[in-house]
């Protein structure tokens, strides 16, 4: 895999540091990296945005989902996560996340974090949508990733780890054999360093988080522009499932206009018996989904739009009275304040509520170990795309991901460690066109618009017309003299990532023509397997423009690391059960390179075109996955054992930034 020589437009460095391991962002991913790469001898240096504990993990309220209870096996976890998933799950990474999710999280507690727990000090469970199980540990109430934050930042400094804060990354660096050597990044403010410098180290891990600014309201905090999958692509990393934006059912309702960080009321209100009701107080969730208000979160934001279509409102209500005063004070007080500062009191009233962008399904595609397409290049958290969370994240797996594969990542760097090459400069590298930070609310409105819960053909051709008419104002080329490119400087670098992040998703949601998780084209609003039960994967090719491919099946290609020992000089991946590698080896169908001048131009050849080839497997597997989303997960274990085998035969307000987000 080869770079693609873009860059972002900036200064040379002004200074650099030498290290062995590099973790770009200060989540549950990246300090669990950190640390246990520290604990290893590695010389670790932890770069993020803003302040150690300002990520996503700590407006996490809902837990982190384990198979930890009485009588819940990791198997039942399985079970929930690949239903939820609708089809696109990689088995082998949900096994290796729920078998070694509980004794992640017992390291966590070791590490200091406290969860709640009852009165013979056992942790209480709760239940969210699409568990069958009470399998959520929780903290504070409704706290929990707070709680996990402020134990990963204590135990980051008391073991003395280097961190450079208030940084914000800019590109990859590499060596002459194309390897990872380190980063660029700018630092904002006064300190040790100051304005551009590098980072250079053998090994990166991108652990930067989701993309949920790319819309106008979003649960993700103001830092989530994406800035680790531009990265990525910039560098000649492939990412994966990208149209598969997890929209949160249930974020406070502030008006038709609100944007930004939006306040989420956790799923976990509805696991303790909250309903969905409209004005007239009727439960319309009831009757859709055997798990009522409970069913996996697409399903749920699905059909709260569904009734405001219906009766033609902009948000239906959770009702929650019954739990009393004491309840909500002391389960769900973060949610409670955040509720009463806008002007509700959900102890006596019904709470507004209505879908707004929440989280990354797709990114950087990994494999078991977290290794991406580019040598030395490690993605882990919600930047990732490792095939755990298919075409829909099952509630609260984030924080438990994050984990379990942060904690993969520094294993391999550990048995891997090797020097970083001298970092050479790119023959002619070719610098993207900054943009204004006034386009950042542009390209959050036109992927509202057109690229939201709700997609079509129309709308999303109309959305790439605009997004390409902001990068033609950045360029010059519009052909009427009129140029808005911006300067060097964190606002343009950020909006200018979230256009690249955005024309991608825009151009893999085109490609899916199906309904199918989080993704639902109201134009093809059926799930249909036989054509796109299968993965999208885009890169961004030396003249910008974009490689859109859908995999043969739906098991991943493998990774340069994958494949053997060439891209890294590692060792293949051993981890995964007997006939999966046969399984990823599979080809992929004929790439359609989409044109620069429209990055998001509808693919030509369709996936179903040149994968007849293991029709009859991938037919059976195919027909026994439909409507997966809609059964229960106790029927789901036969059909996953069958497809196992298949496979191994082939202007408006802004929230105030306490907003909370759920896990």
């Amino acid at each position: 895999m080869t770079g693609t020589g873009i860059r972002l437009q900036a200064p040379a460095p002004g200074w650099a540091i030498d290290a062995d391991v590099v973790v770009v962002g200060s989540g549950v991913a990246g300090l669990t990296a950190a640390l246990r790469c520290t604990a290893t001898g590695l010389r670790t240096v932890v770069v993020t945005k803003a302040r150690l504990d300002d990520g996503s993990t700590r407006w996490a309220q809902g837990g982190i989902a384990a198979a930890l209870g009485e009588g819940d096996t990791p198997g039942q976890h399985m079970d929930d996560t690949l239903v939820a998933g609708a089809g696109l799950c990689d088995e082998d990474a949900v096994r290796a996340l729920v078998t070694e999710g509980p004794d992640a999280v017992r390291r966590l507690i070791a590490t200091g974090a406290r969860f709640d727990t009852d009165d013979t000090g056992t942790i209480e469970l709760t239940r969210e949508g699409g568990h069958h199980r009470r399998r959520i540990a929780h903290a504070g109430g409704d706290a929990t990733g707070a709680e996990i934050s402020r134990a990963l930042v204590d135990a980051v400094r008391d073991r003395a780890v280097r961190t450079i804060e208030n940084a914000l990354v800019l590109d990859l660096l590499t060596d002459a054999d194309g390897r990872t050597a380190g980063v660029t990044l700018h630092v904002m403010g006064e300190g040790q360093h100051d304005g551009v410098g590098a980072v250079h180290a053998p090994a990166v891990v991108l652990a930067t988080g989701g993309m949920g600014q790319v819309f106008s309201a979003t649960t993700n905090p103001a830092v989530s522009t994406g800035d680790g999958v531009a990265l990525a692509l910039r560098a000649g990393a492939e990412v994966s499932d990208v149209e598969f934006v997890q929209f949160h059912p249930t974020v406070l309702f502030l008006g038709r206009d609100a944007e930004g960080q939006q306040p989420l009321v956790s799923e976990a209100v509805r696991g303790e018996g909250a309903h969905l009701v409209d004005a007239d107080g009727v439960r319309f969730m009831v009757g859709q989904h055997e798990l009522a208000e409970l069913a996996p979160r697409d399903i749920v934001a699905k059909g709260i739009m569904r009734r405001m279509r219906e009766q033609g409102v902009d948000h239906m209500y959770l009702d929650a009275r019954h739990f009393g005063a004491a309840m909500w004070e002391s389960r769900f007080p973060t949610i409670l304040a955040a509720c009463r500062t806008h002007g509700y009191d959900p102890v006596t009233e019904p709470i507004p509520v209505a879908p707004a962008a929440h989280y990354a399904s797709g990114g950087v595609r990994t494999d078991l170990r977290g290794r991406t397409t580019v040598p030395g290049l490690y993605a882990c958290g919600e930047v990732a795309c490792t095939g755990v969370h298919g075409a829909n994240r099952l509630a609260s797996n984030s924080l438990l991901e994050g984990l379990v594969f942060a904690e993969r990542i520094a294993d391999d760097i550990a048995a891997h460690r090797g020097r970083a090459g001298a970092p050479v400069p790119h023959p002619a590298p070719r610098a993207l066109p900054l943009l204004a930070p006034s386009s950042r609310s542009r390209i959050q409105h036109v992927m509202t618009a057109g690229a939201g819960v709700l997609r079509s053909a129309a709308s999303l051709a109309a959305a790439a017309e605009a997004l390409d008419a902001i990068h033609a104002e950045a360029a010059g080329d519009t052909g009427s003299g009129e140029h808005k490119a911006g300067v060097p400087g964190v606002e343009s670098w950020e909006t200018t990532n979230l256009l690249c992040v955005a024309r991608v998703l825009v151009a893999a949601a085109r490609r899916r023509e199906e309904t199918r998780g989080c993704h639902w084209r109201e134009d093809h609003p059926d799930r249909d397997d036989a054509a796109w039960r299968r993965h999208l994967v885009v890169r961004l090719e030396p003249d910008r423009s974009l490689d859109v491919r859908a995999t043969a099946t739906h098991d991943f290609p493998p990774t340069d690391a994958d494949a053997g020992a060439g891209a890294a000089g590692q060792a293949p991946d051993a981890t995964r059960a007997p006939g999966a590698a046969e399984a990823r080896t599979a080809p992929a169908t004929p790439s359609t390179t989409e044109a620069p001048a429209d990055a998001s131009a509808p693919a030509a050849v369709k996936p179903t075109e040149a994968a007849e080839a293991p029709a009859a497997t991938e037919a059976t597997a195919a027909a026994k996955a439909t409507a997966a989303t809609e059964a229960p997960a106790a029927a789901k274990a036969p059909e996953a054992a069958a497809e196992a085998a298949a496979a191994e035969a082939t202007p408006a307000p802004t929230t105030p930034a306490d907003a909370p987000r759920e896990p």
